[in-house]
């Protein structure tokens, strides 16, 4: 599996609707709730055809409708249709290569948003795009494939639990934004983790692995942060309580809500920038560290040097090839020159270490 890679916008031409992504294997289903504060409808794998019959035949009910894959284009082309969605909506659901973005379209509200995916290799970001539809009281959820996001939503609306019944489908966007956030949260606490590991290991390792695996975490986090500033964007313009009617199919009532995941959006982006702030300390440290190693190996080998560098002066002058040099033929000559400079290393030795040299 590779790691991330950041991909160029692909160049789809308008109603030319195609599949970008790389989940195209997993069969396509369709799940439709039915709500209000007295009961629910659950629907699995429904047609669009019957999913249109039963929002029009409940038209106070809260209708989320759920697209998990993306591959099936005439699938996609099929739901569009029966609900009356823009084609160029639809171009931009199945085109996961662009940023997070929210736009209203006459009157529906269009949110596209980068998810994290849980980590099934270490050191790897998988990004899933999901698509929300806002429309009445209608809302509609693209997934690429299926996965866990939402279990605990769909156990609220089946139990009753908290106030998800009481409430219209904006509120359900926000419960579903705020579970694709806490994928961020979790993926980013296992990325600190790993900082804390590389921490310790910085201290003790030296060699040129554990920069790969500083710049692995670094460009992981880059991307996590190219992927939370434009959802901070969109939270912003959510949570404005300037113009009510900026976003007809946000409620004011649930600002309050989005303004919440306003500020989570920032703390994930704080988080991110404390988290390569850290990486490069530990960078800087290692670096330092292995400067500081070098000069240690260099101050060595220097006093190492100096130490030889007198005795090697009086080896070169005994080694000159002259007659008459005065202690050439004294007996004890040999010695009494191997002790001057066995002397004068030790002296060299007891002098550098009383100036703390090493």
């Amino acid at each position: 599996m590779r790691r991330i890679k950041y991909r160029k916008v692909r160049k789809v031409q308008p109603y030319n609707f195609e599949y970008t992504g790389s989940y195209t294997t997993e069969p396509v289903q369709v799940q439709l709730f039915l709500y209000n504060e007295e009961g629910y409808k659950e629907f699995v794998n429904i047609s669009p055809e019957n999913a249109q019959q039963e929002c029009n035949a409940n038209p106070q009910d809260v209708k989320w409708l759920n697209v998990h894959g993306l591959h099936d284009v005439n699938l996609i082309k099929k739901i569009a249709g029966q609900l009356q969605i823009d084609n160029m909506v639809v171009g931009d659901i199945l085109n996961t290569s662009r940023r997070t973005r929210i736009e209203e379209l006459g009157d529906t509200l269009f949110f596209s948003v980068k998810s994290v995916l849980p980590e099934e290799e270490e050191g790897v970001i998988i990004t899933e795009q999901i698509s929300f539809l806002l429309t009445g009281s209608l809302i509609i959820s693209f997934q690429e494939k299926k996965s866990d996001y939402f279990t605990h939503i769909r156990e609220r609306i089946r139990t009753g639990t908290g106030i998800i019944r009481k409430k219209k489908n904006d509120y359900l966007l926000y419960l579903m934004l705020d579970a694709i956030m806490e994928n961020y949260f979790i993926t980013i606490e296992k990325f600190e983790d790993r900082i804390e590991v590389l921490n310790t290991e910085a201290k003790t390792n030296v060699k040129a692995d554990l920069v790969a695996k500083i710049e692995r975490g670094r460009e992981n986090l880059n991307y996590l942060k190219r992927s939370l500033n434009p959802l901070r964007e969109a939270l912003y313009k959510l949570k404005d309580t300037e113009d009510d009617e900026e976003y007809e199919n946000i409620g004011k009532a649930s600002r309050t809500f989005f303004a919440r995941l306003y500020q989570k959006s920032l703390e994930l982006l704080d988080q991110v920038e404390y988290d390569l702030n850290s990486l490069d300390s530990i960078s800087n440290f290692h670096y330092s560290a292995q400067s500081q190693r070098m000069n240690q190996i260099m101050k060595t080998l220097t006093i190492f040097s100096v130490i030889f560098m007198p005795l090697t002066f009086i080896v070169g002058v005994y080694g000159m090839n002259f007659e008459n040099i005065p202690e050439l033929h004294t007996q004890n000559g040999y010695y009494i020159t191997l002790g001057v400079m066995v002397l004068i290393a030790i002296v060299m030795i007891i002098y550098f270490k009383r100036k703390d040299w090493f």
